[in-house]
Parts: C-alpha cells; sequence; structure tokens
C-alpha cells in the first residue's frame, strides 16, 4: 500500500513537472519557425505553360534562397479575379514558415478568364512540383513531399481550386477562401470531391455572398467538408490591401487575415503535414469554439 502511494506521488510529481502532459498547440495566427524564401518560376507542364510565384520554407529568407532541408507539402494557390498575386504574398509566406511550398500561377489576370482553364493551371502547377523533387539542378530537387498536395485560393481562384480537386485524384486536401461559383459550376463539381474541404467565408461579403457561393458548393460536397464563416469578414479582407469595388465588414482587413491564416495554416498541417495535435483547431473545441468563427461541418 506503501508503495502504491509512493508510485501515485512519483507519477504526480512528474506530471507537475511536465512529463506526460501533452504539449500546448501552436499558435499558428503568427509565423512558423521556417525562413521564408521565394523564387519567380516558369512553369510548363500537362500542356500549360505561365509563370508563378513560389514561397517555401527556406534556409534562410529571400529571394531565390536555398530549400529548407526536409521534404514539404506542395499547395497551389488561385488569385481572385483581377486580384494579381502580390495580394496574396503575405497569406502564402505565412503558409510557407510553417512548412508548405505555395505557388500562385499568374495566368488568367484578364477581363475573360477561363475559369476551367484557371483549374487546369492549378493543377499543371502542383504535377509541375511533383516533378521538380526529381529534378536534378531543380531548387525542389528532394524537397517536395509529393503525396501530399493541397489545392486553396480566394473567390475565383477558391471556385478553381473546386473544379481542380475534382479532376485531380492526386489531390489530398482543398481549403479556399470565398469561393466563387464558376462556368462550370464549382457546385456542381464538388459533388465529386471526395477530399476534405475547408470553405473560408466572410460574413459580410457583398461579392460573392455565402448564400448563392459558398453555400451551393458546402451543400453539393460530400463529407468531410466545412464551411467557416468569420464573423464580421469581407470579401476583400481576404486580401492584402484594397482594390476597385471592394466591399467592406465589421472587423478590420488586419484582424480577417490573422484569423484567414491560422485557419489555413491549422487546416493544411492536419491534412497536410500529418500534425495530429492541430485536431483540436480542426473538428475539436478549438473550432467549434472559436469566437471568431461560425463553425458548419460534417466529418
Amino acid at each position: 500500500m506503501i508503495r502504491r502511494a509512493i508510485l501515485v506521488l512519483a507519477l504526480l510529481t512528474a506530471a507537475v513537472a511536465g512529463f506526460g502532459t501533452p504539449a500546448a498547440a501552436a499558435d499558428t495566427s503568427v509565423p512558423g519557425s521556417y525562413a521564408v524564401g521565394y523564387v519567380d518560376a516558369s512553369v510548363s507542364a500537362s500542356g500549360r505553360s505561365f509563370s508563378a510565384r513560389i514561397y517555401y520554407p527556406a534556409a534562410t529568407a529571400g529571394q531565390n534562397a536555398a530549400v529548407a532541408a526536409g521534404r514539404f507539402p506542395a499547395i497551389a494557390f488561385g488569385h481572385g479575379f483581377l486580384q494579381g498575386v502580390s495580394k496574396y504574398y503575405g497569406t502564402m509566406s505565412h503558409l510557407a514558415s510553417w512548412g508548405f511550398i505555395v505557388a500562385a500561377p499568374t495566368s488568367q489576370g484578364g477581363l475573360a478568364p477561363s475559369h476551367s482553364g484557371f483549374a487546369d493551371d492549378l493543377n499543371a502547377q502542383l504535377t509541375w512540383l511533383v516533378a521538380q523533387d526529381t529534378t536534378a539542378g531543380s531548387r525542389f530537387n528532394a524537397h517536395v513531399a509529393t503525396g501530399k498536395l493541397g489545392l486553396s485560393g480566394h473567390s475565383m481562384g477558391g471556385g478553381a481550386s473546386v473544379l481542380a480537386a475534382s479532376r485531380n485524384p492526386a489531390v489530398t486536401t482543398v481549403a479556399n477562401l470565398a469561393a466563387a461559383e464558376t462556368n462550370p459550376s464549382a457546385a456542381t463539381a464538388a459533388a465529386s470531391v471526395r477530399v476534405p474541404m475547408m470553405l473560408v467565408a466572410g460574413e459580410k461579403d457583398g461579392t460573392a455572398p455565402i448564400a448563392s457561393h459558398q453555400r451551393p458548393i458546402y451543400n453539393s460536397k460530400p463529407a468531410p467538408k466545412q464551411l467557416r464563416i468569420i464573423r464580421g469578414g469581407f470579401h476583400c479582407g481576404f486580401i492584402e490591401s484594397s482594390s476597385l469595388f471592394c466591399d467592406s465588414g465589421t472587423i478590420t482587413r488586419a484582424a480577417q487575415l490573422i484569423v484567414t491564416r491560422r485557419l489555413l495554416t491549422d487546416w493544411f498541417r492536419y491534412y497536410l503535414a500529418g500534425d495530429t495535435a492541430s485536431y483540436d483547431a480542426v473538428w475539436g473545441g478549438g473550432a467549434t469554439g472559436d469566437p471568431q468563427v461560425i463553425f458548419e461541418g460534417v466529418a
């Protein structure tokens, strides 16, 4: 009996000292531990050719820096209608700091973009990155986790990410921002997307309102799926500076971007990086009880 009491006391002491206790959840609203590099690349794959800006975990920060040691999941990111990829550099850099290679094609930037073509460009971007993993002389040689591929994007690019996922069985997951209905229909395409998808929306979006854009995509998509609505958020709150015909919300752009980057990082850490500690922030109480976000989801 005395021995048992001593053992219990020892276990309690160890727990107080931190042994056997779960690690604290990472604060993904702030940049991660990796330095961030970036490169402007000419991409040619799957019959598509375009330029792209790519952010990645780096040995040292800056343009054309060497990639950090290891292999990293890859994400293709689609820009919004008439929005340059520069509007998303901060979000792409944030993801890179957490261990992701994020590439944004600059294609389909005109007044009459092809949504279908943009989806093909996003998939070609992923194909190109996978090929770089085994391309001698490429900065990404032996640095791409070729079985961990994600799609993302904003507005038109968000809708295109759904189209792309419906065409690409190699995709692991999708997480997008204010996804807009496209032609062909992203809502129709969502019905055939079986991988996990998170649709992040702005509560006050006046450009691609939830009811006519993200909601039909969400309703069509089989589980697992989520619709995460940022309270007070707006369509242009997902870009890093204002542009013509922007709407507004009841929170600031800076506040919305902090929430946005946290949601994307947690999702991709869970589904692409295999970080089981992110479960609470994605599906658990951290997600369902988030005071900044209205949660809806089916696992």
